[in-house]
């Protein structure tokens, strides 16, 4: 299983990416050089062609100097469940169910249910701060850099950044919650 995040949602945030370059002036070559991501990506991104990974996302927000959470819309007015942002076939699922934005960072709350044989991967976040994983039910495995941390019931640890990271539930099935922290850019130059 990979970081990508659900058809319906990509194509929501697509049309938000869009609407936010261009009510910023930005060409998409403009873009691309400030978020790091591809022109081509970036096309495909906003005209719901593409299923973008949440990384992927996140680089893009950050360079219209906003957050991924803003884009989904859980900012302004949480539901009460949060947005569903990944799911697989075999039952595994992931809502962002709220964020809080300072001037220096995005702070995300996710709750996430996953079953024994699915994997979540997501890229590295250089300089971002250590994130905090707390299992609710079960056990999560997380690897990040060939280290593995294993995560009990009723136990939390802290995950470093700074190498990708993937998730799996090491019982039958496992919830936690996770707690992100997002650094801010400077901002868009």
């Amino acid at each position: 299983m990979s970081d990508q995040i659900r058809s319906d949602v990509a194509r929501l945030l697509g049309a938000r990416i869009r609407a936010l370059r261009t009510g910023l002036e930005l060409s998409v070559v403009k873009l691309a050089e400030r978020s790091g991501v591809s022109r081509r990506m970036l096309t495909q991104v906003e005209l719901g062609q593409a299923n973008p990974s949440v990384s992927t996302v996140d680089k893009i927000a950050g360079a219209l100097g906003t957050s991924f959470a803003a884009l989904v819309g859980v900012q302004d007015r949480p539901a009460p469940d949060g947005v569903e942002i990944w799911s697989t076939e075999e039952g595994s699922w992931a809502y962002l169910v709220n964020a809080v934005e300072t001037p220096e960072a995005t702070i995300e709350l996710w709750t996430w249910h996953l079953v024994r044989g699915d994997r979540y991967r997501t890229g590295s976040a250089p300089g971002a701060p250590a994130s905090m994983v707390h299992v609710t039910a079960g056990e999560v495995r997380v690897l990040a850099g060939g280290a593995e941390t294993r995560i009990g019931e009723r136990r939390s640890a802290r995950i470093d950044a700074d190498e990708e990271r993937s998730f799996d539930a090491v019982t039958p099935v496992a919830d936690f919650v996770w707690v992100v922290t997002i650094p801010r850019d400077a901002g868009p130059a």
